[in-house]
């Protein structure tokens, strides 16, 4: 490589070929090579707009570029970028009290992904249980679930597919129906030290459960002395018009994972507990080199004092509902293709008779990006800050999407 050369520009074709030559063959992309955005919006390299309806997998929660954001990033870039957590810095106290005041939560370990805050959560449960009984190792998660896909968040995950060629998964994981109490009833004894749900269903089609059956899963957890553990990595961070989705139905976990939207499009995770659980953990158990780094507590700072200054809690909950009645009035118009619509605040899914990837490739080729999960449902997690002409933007791709399919 000659001195400079890393500042060069490449054109589309070389970016794509330098891409597949290098990088594991781990995601299916898109031919689209993605340059800026702005808001809601962005744009690829060929200078073409879309309105993104997915946020980065909901993880840009104030949208692109936001100028609180970036700003709070630069300059804590230009003081200190990365310290040990053998030392304090003035902008994680910062970060760890905004984090506590949304969760409702009194203690956090900051993170650097979903998966590794779920992991944490769980090692967690395992040594409360273990210090209970020898035998209180049992962890039960849902079927359909998804949690991440190292090693034991792999086991936790309801899903076949994820678990093909990785055998013999972690040991004392149990799987049981998504919402069915006599399913996780029957499955509770003195053995299980947690219980991991998702308070809705993401990459399971986006379901949510009714109120009663937290409040069931809450009272088996009680009687058995079990953590629960409520998986926000996706539901998180004002996502469903509540700062974390178990407010809705007042359920409060004993752990919280977060992730995702947490900072804004910066990599930052972890996990929440109350006081009570704060010293299950001892020095020197659990750590990571980067997690909680300055940089990722100005994102997180800068995220979540942005929410709360701009109201985006309750603007998420009235955009959410204006959203989920647009695209019920599709389900009205196509109801031979449209077999439901869910969810709340700005996570959605319309699930479609047919396959979904033929809808999302429409509404791509018309400047507007939304995902399929679970093969029929096309989910939608946009920015928070998403505006009613943008939502009529999207519900509009939708409606010629099924016009065409």
């Amino acid at each position: 490589m000659h001195e400079g050369e890393i500042f060069l520009t490449m054109d589309k074709k070389t970016i794509i070929e330098e891409t597949e030559k290098y990088y594991l063959p781990v995601f299916g992309r898109y031919p689209m090579v993605m340059e800026l955005g702005q808001g809601c919006r962005v744009w690829d390299d060929e200078g073409n707009e879309y309105v993104d309806a997915f946020a980065g997998i909901a993880v840009n929660s104030l949208g692109y570029n936001h100028p609180v954001l970036v700003k709070a990033i630069s300059e804590q870039a230009a003081k200190l970028m990365h310290c040990s957590n053998l030392y304090y810095t003035e902008i994680q106290a910062k970060a760890l009290r905004m984090v506590a005041e949304a969760t409702g939560m009194d203690r956090i370990f900051f993170a650097n992904c979903g998966a590794e805050g779920n992991e944490g959560a769980m090692k967690l449960a395992r040594k409360y249980g273990v210090s209970k009984a020898p035998t209180k190792y049992k962890i039960i998660s849902a079927e359909e679930s998804f949690h991440g896909r190292t090693f034991d968040t792999l086991a936790a995950t309801g899903h076949d597919y994820y678990h093909v060629g990785y055998g013999p998964l972690s040991p004392g994981h149990v799987l049981v129906p998504y919402g069915d109490i006599k399913a996780l009833e029957a499955q509770m004894d003195d053995d299980v030290c947690a219980v991991l749900l998702e308070p809705v269903q993401g990459e399971g089609g986006v379901h949510v459960p009714p109120d009663e059956y937290l409040q069931q899963v809450r009272a088996l957890c009680d009687k058995h002395d079990a953590l629960l553990i409520f998986d926000e990595v996706q539901t998180g961070v004002a996502r469903t018009g509540k700062w974390f989705a178990y407010m809705h139905s007042g359920v409060k976990p004993d752990v919280l994972t977060f992730a995702k939207g947490i900072g804004g499009g910066f990599p930052v995770a972890g996990f929440a507990v109350p006081e009570r659980l704060a010293h299950v953990f001892k020095p020197g158990d659990h750590g990571g080199t980067f997690g909680g780094n300055p940089l990722a507590c100005a994102a997180v700072y800068a995220t979540l004092t942005t929410i709360k200054s701009e109201g985006l809690v309750d603007k998420v909950a009235e955009k959410g509902e204006y959203f989920k009645n647009e695209l019920r009035k599709l389900q009205e118009k196509y109801p031979d293709k449209v077999t439901d619509v869910r969810g709340c605040g700005l996570m959605l899914g319309m699930e479609v008779a047919g396959e979904g990837k033929p809808i999302v490739e429409s509404c791509l080729a018309n400047n507007v990006i939304v995902n399929c999960t679970a093969g029929n449902v096309i989910r939608i997690v946009p920015p928070l800050i998403i505006s009613k002409e943008e939502i009529d933007i999207v519900v509009a791709a939708l409606d010629k999407a099924l016009a065409a399919c």
